[in-house]
């Protein structure tokens, strides 16, 4: 499986792609906001990343917004937030086989880079 979750909006996600060379007959590119994570993947995700919270985009506004008051959440709930909501999960994130690459540091970067 080769797949890559960006929103085709973002600056950084359109930066980060342009900047990756690959082969996009080799890549499933999926638009978050026309077609959000299914269930399956992104326990897929969190099961490679260790944790429901690596995983949660902490600057999205709908985070600050649920955090004003502590964000007590079970990982259960974290999900279906998700789920529910594009932009909670960190992008890019890279699916290459078995290997996850989530978001836009340098290093994920070119990890994905050596990955392709």
């Amino acid at each position: 499986m080769k797949r890559i979750y960006y929103l085709s909006t973002c600056t950084t996600c359109k930066r980060i792609l342009n900047e990756i060379e690959f082969n996009r007959d080799e890549f499933e590119l999926i638009d978050l906001k026309e077609t959000n994570i299914d269930s399956e993947t992104l326990d897929f995700v969190i099961n490679n990343e260790g944790s429901v919270e690596k995983v949660l985009n902490k600057r999205a506004i709908l985070y600050r917004e649920l955090s004003k008051d502590g964000f007590n959440y079970t990982e259960k709930e974290i999900k279906q937030l998700i789920l529910d909501n594009y932009t909670l999960i960190k992008r890019p994130l890279f699916i290459i086989e078995d290997s996850v690459f989530l978001g836009n540091s340098k290093k994920v970067v070119e990890a994905v880079k050596n990955s392709i």
